[in-house]
């Protein structure tokens, strides 16, 4: 049943983990972390918070201590407007890092989010997640609570691996520097699980998405983002003087001339090295025009990353090559508040504005310069052939053409009249289609089919004894928790004479009958929780309670027998027997030798638009769950009806299928077995012990190490 929007104002979470987000004086181009994304999601918030249907904002991004960036970034919360704010949530260390080091501390950021929410007077009614770490968030958070998932890519990484191929780096390098497998990989997660994704342009699904093995247009829309027209305006009598102009007096011996202006980060992607070739190539350019060159701020270039040195480096010896000293600036600092009065510089100047990027998602930069009366030169690569198409003011150039540009950029200087109808026509379009509040209309039009009036779970009542205990222990069965008589009959010990200082459960992959079987073989006491199949359901003893509210949550998008018909004809996966399946749960000996890779599998599935949660365990066995569905999600539900914080709550596995139980803020736990090594991609992780002991031996060295009855 979906819900009027007009009826019950609505509550929007945003995500946006990387860069450094803040309400007022955005560092745009301090780092390649920090550009139009950032500025996108904190306008949107401002936008979508002035609607009278939204009641609540909330941007959630990632929380930084760290001296060598502004304190505003370790507030917990920032208020945008009476309703909008941001909120800061921990992921891994205090210092600020690039977004290619956060894969391995997003689970621990979803489970403290996941806390946050649910300490909130109510939950969202939807999750917008931006950028592929915000999606791996995103995903999550939607399986464990229900609410749709919305998607905005700004930047994808297979349109980024072609082009960095492109340029020569080779795959390895590739991965190193930008941890491609783990971002494609969430993309395509993403994409899978999304109720719809956002775009801005039509490039975007034609050219970037169709990239992707999960490509659904019709899960698409495109609303372009909008740009402030009050900040970003023609030059007028009232503006006064304007301070960067001294700057520019400094660096040019004819400030005076016409202004080819570029705005972006010193990132190789951006291309504008190109672009003062095309300008040092070109006599008529320097006669006619200056050119300025923003390149985000440095005190000393040795002091950048790699990538901003070696742009800024190139660009000065292009400057030096050319002697293009006193007709083309590279100024070494500017504030975001000057940026606006940047544009009208150039525009009050008869300049022309120029992106050069490689390839443009979108393009903000150019719908800033267009509301401020210049005309644009831009890559024909993305979002400006939408943004020039509607507007109607400038011409599109291949990047890689340095000729093209200065032909471009002469088009424009050398004919007034051309100069003005681009101009005019910038204006007057821009407020046409690019305004945040059309932007706001058009997104909340789009979310309204995706609200719905019941999202999460209702739970089923749980068992009142031992509701008072504030830690709990799950583990696995086969290969952790059986394998070694004297150390389970050691650990049988612990259980009964502890067994009011916890919770006790178990998590596996076995049917409940199976489950109910070996417990009663290896006389283990009667745990207080069974998560069974694979996380797909969910037991309360005595009387065996099942969990019917997270069985019908977990049926969302659940269609075994599309499944079977995909999978059956695979070679090497072989239907186990009927006595392993369940309703949600669809079972495969798997053979290595001759069966396709894991990869392989989820490639196919993801073309055939299935959604599901695929498991590989023991090297052997393929189980294929509900996407909502796991152990670890089962668990989280649980912790969270019980009211167990999850840094309380100890997590013994032993294989694959244990994974994703362990990551995140439990207190994970890997028995020694001769299928660990299946859990290895853990071995960096802070809250992972990987113990010495096996089977129940590791759980009881881990219940010493953690200090567990003492937390």
């Amino acid at each position: 049943m979906s819900k009027n929007v007009d009826e019950k104002p609505l509550y929007i979470l945003l995500i946006s983990i990387h860069g450094l987000i803040r309400g007022h004086n955005l560092e745009l181009g301090r780092d390649a972390d920090t550009g139009g994304q950032t500025k996108y999601v904190v306008e949107l918030a401002k936008a979508l918070a002035k609607q009278s249907q939204v009641e609540r904002v909330d941007l959630v991004t990632r929380r930084i201590v760290d001296g060598a960036v502004d304190a505003e970034y370790h507030m917990v919360t920032e208020a945008l407007a009476a309703n909008a704010q941001i909120v800061r949530i921990e992921a891994g260390p205090d210092a600020y890092i690039a977004k290619e080091e956060l894969w391995s501390h997003l689970d621990g950021f979803t489970d403290r989010l996941f806390t946050w929410l649910h300490d909130q007077p109510r939950l969202p009614d939807i999750i917008h997640s931006h950028y592929a770490d915000a999606g791996y968030v995103g995903v999550r958070l939607s399986h464990l609570t229900g609410l749709p998932l919305i998607h905005t890519g700004h930047s994808l990484g297979r349109d980024k691996f072609r082009r960095l191929l492109a340029l020569g780096m080779t795959m390895e390098q590739i991965e190193e520097r930008y941890h491609m497998l783990h971002r494609i990989g969430a993309e395509e997660d993403t994409l899978s699980n999304a109720n719809l994704v956002i775009t801005s342009t039509h490039n975007e699904i034609v050219d970037q998405y169709e990239l992707y093995d999960y490509y659904t247009p019709e899960k698409m829309a495109i609303i372009p983002p909008g740009t402030d027209l009050e900040q970003f305006h023609p030059p007028t009598l009232k503006d006064g003087e304007i301070a960067f102009k001294e700057i520019l007096t400094k660096l040019l011996n004819h400030p005076e001339k016409p202004m080819i202006l570029a705005l972006s980060r010193p990132d190789e992607r951006k291309n504008i090295i190109t672009l003062l070739e095309a300008y040092g190539r070109s006599p008529r350019l320097q006669e006619l025009a200056n050119l300025v060159l923003v390149a985000g701020n440095r005190d000393d270039i040795r002091e950048l990353n790699e990538g901003a040195q070696n742009v800024l480096t190139e660009l000065l010896l292009v400057i030096d090559c050319y002697d293009l000293y006193g007709c083309a600036a590279l100024p070494k600092h500017h504030k975001s508040g000057e940026v606006a009065d940047i544009y009208r510089l150039a525009a009050a100047s008869r300049g022309v504005f120029v992106n050069p990027a490689l390839t443009e998602p979108f393009g903000l930069t150019l719908l800033e310069a267009a509301a401020s009366g210049l005309p644009l030169v831009a890559t024909e690569n993305g979002g400006p052939v939408d943004i020039i198409g509607n507007c109607q003011n400038g011409l599109l150039v291949d990047p890689l053409n340095a000729d093209a540009i200065a032909e471009a950029l002469l088009t424009i200087l050398e004919d007034s009249q051309l100069w003005q109808q681009f101009s005019e026509h910038g204006l007057k379009n821009v407020a046409r289609f690019y305004s945040w509040d059309a932007h706001a209309s058009a997104y909340l039009h789009k979310i309204e089919p995706l609200v719905l009036q019941q999202l999460s779970p209702k739970p089923t009542q749980i068992p009142k004894s031992g509701s008072y205990r504030q830690r709990a222990l799950f583990t696995a069965i086969d290969n952790t928790l059986f394998g070694d008589n004297e150390a389970l009959a050691k650990f049988v010990h612990v259980v009964r004479q502890q067994h009011r200082a916890f919770l006790f459960g178990i998590a596996t992959g076995r049917r409940l009958d199976s489950v109910l079987n070996v417990l009663k073989t290896h006389g283990i006491p009667t745990p207080d929780i069974l998560i069974t199949s694979l996380g797909t359901e969910i037991y309360y003893p005595p009387q065996l309670i099942a969990d019917v509210a997270w069985n019908h949550h977990i049926d969302h998008w659940w269609t075994p027998q599309v499944l079977r018909r995909v999978i059956d004809p695979l070679p090497g996966l072989t239907l186990q027997p009927k006595h392993e399946q369940s309703r949600f749960k669809v079972s495969y000996y798997y053979d290595a030798n001759i069966a396709p890779s894991l990869e392989e599998i989820l490639t196919l599935l993801r073309q055939q638009e299935l959604s599901v949660n695929t498991i590989l365990s023991f090297g052997q066995y393929i189980d294929f769950v509900p996407a909502r569905a796991s152990k670890g999600k089962a668990l989280r539900y649980v912790a969270s009806q019980w009211n167990i914080s999850l840094e309380k709550v100890l997590v013994i596995g032993g294989s694959g299928g244990d994974e994703d139980m362990l990551r995140g803020n439990t207190l994970g736990v890997v028995v020694a077995n001769r299928h660990r090594e299946e859990l290895l991609t853990l071995n960096d992780m802070e809250q992972v012990y990987f113990a010495d002991g096996a089977h129940a031996w590791g759980i009881l060295e881990a219940i010493e190490h953690y200090d567990f009855f003492n937390l």
